[in-house]
């Protein structure tokens, strides 16, 4: 590789000016544009890996609210009627799933592994299908193992009329007293749970 000094003489209003320039053959440049490249490329990575948020910071946030939960009663997978007033006294957490939601597919463990650790604190998750077959809700059941209560919602009162929602997945975290405090939009991850449900256990 060769570099070329050039020195270059210029007159400007009555004054002599000397400049040098360093020319470098014109192969450089490519080499030079791809080792900035992955100069770059590098550096991202880096500071990427060191910045990257736990999976509870990447889950979405529940808004906190304070209403009466809507009456509402529904028929479980054994075609036994069921109300949410029957479950006063306990934490809720409501959530508004279906069989093709990939993001209900996506929470349903985090769900289930909560509902294991407080079940026996007096708190319940109850999942709330929204227009799915029958069929296929205990398909689903099945192959994710879920132990709580799974309630079917073939005509969509609770998205359309108790929670006046369209957003699957939708839960609504009820206190003891039978009011909604928290409200989510989206799926869950087992550090959110932790970090706002199990407060509302606790108390």
């Amino acid at each position: 590789m060769t570099f070329v000094l050039i020195l270059k003489t210029v007159k400007r209003g009555g004054y002599t000016y000397s400049t040098m320039t360093l020319a470098l053959p014109r192969k450089i440049f490519p080499l030079l544009l791809l080792g900035l490249g992955a100069l770059l490329i590098a550096a991202s990575v880096y500071f990427l890996g060191r910045t990257s948020l736990p999976q509870a910071d990447l889950s979405t946030v529940p808004v906190r609210v304070n209403f009466p939960a809507p009456e509402l009663a529904l028929q479980d997978m054994q075609g036994i009627s069921r109300s949410l007033a029957d479950y006063r006294g306990q934490v809720v957490l409501v959530n508004l799933w279906a069989t093709w939601c990939l993001p209900c597919k996506k929470e349903m463990p985090a769900l289930q592994s909560f509902y294991n650790k407080y079940k026996e604190q007096s708190f319940v998750v109850i999942a709330i299908n929204d227009g799915d077959p029958i069929a296929d809700v205990i398909e689903f059941v099945k192959d994710y193992q879920l132990t709580f209560p799974v309630w079917l919602d073939p005509t969509y009162i609770a998205t359309e009329q108790a929670f006046k929602t369209l957003t699957l997945p939708s839960s609504f975290v009820i206190d003891r007293t039978g009011t909604i405090q928290l409200q989510w939009v989206g799926g869950i991850s087992l550090g959110a749970l932790e970090q706002y449900v199990a407060p509302l256990i606790a108390e």
